[in-house]
């Protein structure tokens, strides 16, 4: 009996990831709650089920936290917990697939942003491929053109979405500076402290009339979608090559695609397609830094052998 590889396993974990991800829209939606009340449910359902497995794995004896650490991790947890906020109000106001589609922008802001803060260079071929994805985000508004207005609800979805997907930028970029300390007790901090942000938003007044199945919609958003989908991911993290998980990433808006059609008999026209594929390859692109012309056979040997020659030098 063959055992399965590191690589084997870290690939159905992003795999099982990445598709819960894509059904995150459809629990957001037959939850029949705003987006305010969704993220708060999210987060305590998800910071009890996340103490719990902490607690049982011993990550909470030696976080290896400092008081700077924390302060990072909490200002990375005020973005996170918006960037959700923002993105579930989009959900209703474009759809599932249109949202994800634009979300699926944080690479871009990631470069941006670390150009700005770090002084990173940004490469033109980046540069390119970042231009062409928003040439994407472009055609996936084609559909609302016809009667296109700055207040009309799509619009403004389209904006929700691509400001979330700034402000997970700007929790991934704060989250990368977190050295030593584990992915899960960060997430347990970040949506503890959702429970407390939200609490003063969060609508109490009708939880009697919320349906038990309702209930159980929050409850897997809570354990799935929060505690289970973070440990898959986190633990693909460690067994997976950066490329790799940058193209398995791509099954996430697939699926919420895909979810979208199903149950909600949203159709996209040529357009968004096209400019959801866009999308999709720019951020490929720029994850795996494909050259803007691809070189030619004599020029890719040339560098390989003056590579080889300066090697046995």
């Amino acid at each position: 009996m063959t055992t399965m590889t590191e690589r084997t396993r870290g690939t159905i974990e992003m795999a099982a990831a990445m598709f819960l991800s894509g059904t995150l829209g459809f629990f957001v939606v037959e939850s029949g709650q705003d987006a305010y009340n969704v993220v708060f449910f999210r987060c305590l359902f998800g910071a009890g089920f996340l103490f719990a497995y902490c607690l049982a794995r011993g990550f909470l004896k030696d976080t290896g936290l400092t008081r700077t650490t924390l302060l990072m991790t909490l200002a990375g947890g005020v973005a996170i917990v918006a960037n959700w906020v923002l993105l579930f109000g989009s959900y209703s106001m474009a759809s599932i697939s249109v949202s994800t589609a634009v979300y699926h922008t944080q690479p871009f802001f990631l470069l941006l942003i670390g150009a700005v803060i770090l002084r990173e260079a940004i490469p033109h071929n980046k540069i390119a491929w970042i231009a062409l994805a928003f040439v994407g985000v472009m055609l996936v508004v084609d559909t609302d053109l016809s009667s296109l207005s700055l207040s009309s609800d799509y619009v403004v979805g389209l904006a929700l979405a691509l400001s979330a997907a700034v402000l997970y930028a700007v929790a991934t970029m704060i989250t990368k500076q977190l050295k030593g300390i584990r992915p899960h007790v960060i997430a347990l901090i970040q949506v503890s402290l959702g429970v407390a942000l939200l609490l003063p938003f969060a609508n109490f007044s009708d939880l009697g009339s919320i349906a038990g199945v309702q209930w159980g919609y929050l409850i897997i958003l809570g354990g799935v979608h929060t505690c289970l989908m973070y440990i898959l991911m986190y633990s693909a993290f460690q067994k997976l090559p950066t490329p790799v998980i940058a193209v398995m990433s791509f099954i996430y808006p697939v699926v919420a695609i895909g979810v979208d059609y199903i149950f909600y008999a949203q159709s996209l026209s040529e357009g968004q397609f096209i400019g959801i594929g866009l999308i999709m390859f720019g951020s490929f692109a720029v994850n795996q830094n494909l050259p803007l012309f691809p070189r030619s056979r004599s020029a890719t040997n040339a560098t390989n052998a003056a590579k080889a020659t300066k090697a046995t030098k």
